[in-house]
């Protein structure tokens, strides 16, 4: 177990937090494999209605791998830590449950492919965004390549990859990189679960559902995500969320909270 990486419960919100400001929230082998623990743990508790992914401080949310560890390791090494991203992290856009990225600050190279790797991204006023990977000699490996382009589109992913270029948080948010740039001199956290608040009060049942079947959309072909659709409303028909926001809405009131 590493302790740079820690854990907060809010109720329905799980709060995971990269704790290394000294590297700059920086991913070496530990805190990488801590992440996993920790995910995995979070994917089985059926209490946790959504996770917020975050680094210590204001300067940075995670300045992607941690260049003073990947300098001791061999080639080997290094493409065994590339395959770490993919298990240790998997837990990130396949939870029951969304995970949002809350960017309090830089987010650059692999950190921004772990804001990526996330359901939903938020970001403070002062964060920024950049992929420089090529100008190092290597490309981003961690997801960067394939889930940007699904969010921006081939063309403008090419020219922030190739170029390695910046990005503050209103360009990010003009081009749908993130969802909302929290206020100025306000938590990026708060802000976060304050946004998030229909999540984690509204029914658990349909909320899982819908995040379900929209990851369908992302991976299959459209007739195969129809059917996902189907299958997921099939799991809100037969559940108690349903029956009593119907009770509610008869009666004119909001439906309890579970």
């Amino acid at each position: 177990m590493s302790d740079e990486v820690k854990l907060e419960r809010r109720g329905g919100a799980a709060i995971v937090q990269i704790d290394r400001p000294a590297r700059r929230n920086a991913l070496d082998r530990a805190t990488v494999n801590e992440l996993g623990r920790i995910g995995r743990a979070l994917a089985a508790d059926s209490s946790v209605r959504a996770a917020l992914l975050t680094g210590s401080g204001d300067k940075a949310f995670c300045a992607g791998a941690d260049l003073k560890e990947r300098a001791g390791m061999s080639e080997d090494e290094v493409r065994a830590m590339l395959r770490s991203y993919r298990s240790e992290l998997a837990w990130l856009d396949t939870s029951p449950f969304p995970v949002i990225a809350a960017v309090n600050g830089a987010a650059l190279g692999g950190g921004f492919e772990l804001a990526l790797a996330c359901d939903l991204r938020v970001a403070a006023e002062t964060a920024v965004f950049a992929l420089p990977e090529t100008s190092l000699g290597i490309i981003p490996a961690a997801g960067g390549t394939q889930r940007l382009p699904r969010l921006v589109g081939t063309s403008k992913a090419l020219e922030l990859i190739l170029l390695g270029t910046r990005l503050t948080a209103a360009e990010a948010l003009s081009l749908g990189v993130v969802n909302r740039v929290a206020p100025a001199n306000t938590d990026v956290v708060a802000d976060t679960l304050t946004w998030l608040e229909p999540v984690l009060s509204g029914p658990a049942t349909a909320m899982r559902a819908a995040l379900a079947a929209v990851r369908a959309a992302a991976t299959t072909p459209l007739a195969e995500g129809l059917e996902s659709e189907l299958a997921a409303y099939e799991v809100c028909l037969e559940s108690e969320d349903r029956k009593r926001a119907l009770a509610a809405f008869a009666a004119r009131k909001k439906p309890p909270a579970e």
